[in-house]
């Protein structure tokens, strides 16, 4: 009798032992599916807001290029400046702090290109200013996607 409760407790002890390695399997994959998805997320919403801040970008360099027909110009600044409004909130939702301001440069260095444009100044837009602020936020996004920067070294010969 008594060696079948032994093989009883083994038994059972083998399957609780089961059980609980599968649950934690089971709750480890989950979390890696659900981190993919929001990287997957968080990576479709840094390129929608950078590609809009270059297209905002683009058509205010258009504006100021030629004053006498920039209209459509214009009108093409402003669409691509409401849709970047509304993608910059995405990222806000979404990325990691250290990103978030990044792109609160990106936003400031691009409003200042708008400004000019609208107004059809004469001084040179700060377009470089745009582009820096835009390369700070794509080191501020791999390093909030788990990009390694030394993945894109050139190996030497």
């Amino acid at each position: 009798m008594i060696s079948q409760i032994v093989t009883l407790v083994g038994v059972l002890i083998g399957a609780l032992t089961s059980y609980l390695a599968t649950a934690s399997a089971e709750r480890a994959r989950h979390r890696r599916t659900l981190e993919t998805r929001w990287d997957e997320r968080k990576l479709a919403t840094y390129i929608e807001y950078m590609a809009l801040v270059k297209e905002a970008q683009r058509a205010a360099k258009e504006a100021w290029a030629s004053p006498e027909d920039c209209t459509r110009a214009l009108a093409t600044m402003e669409a691509a400046e409401g849709k970047r409004s509304l993608a910059f909130e995405s990222l806000v939702l979404l990325a990691h702090p250290s990103a978030i301001e990044a792109a609160h440069e990106v936003n400031r260095a691009l409003w200042r290109v708008i400004v000019q444009a609208r107004e059809l100044s004469t001084v040179a837009l700060p377009t470089p200013e745009v582009i820096h602020a835009l390369n700070v936020l794509h080191q501020e996004a791999r390093r909030d996607l788990g990009i390694d920067d030394a993945q894109f070294a050139t190996a030497g010969p």
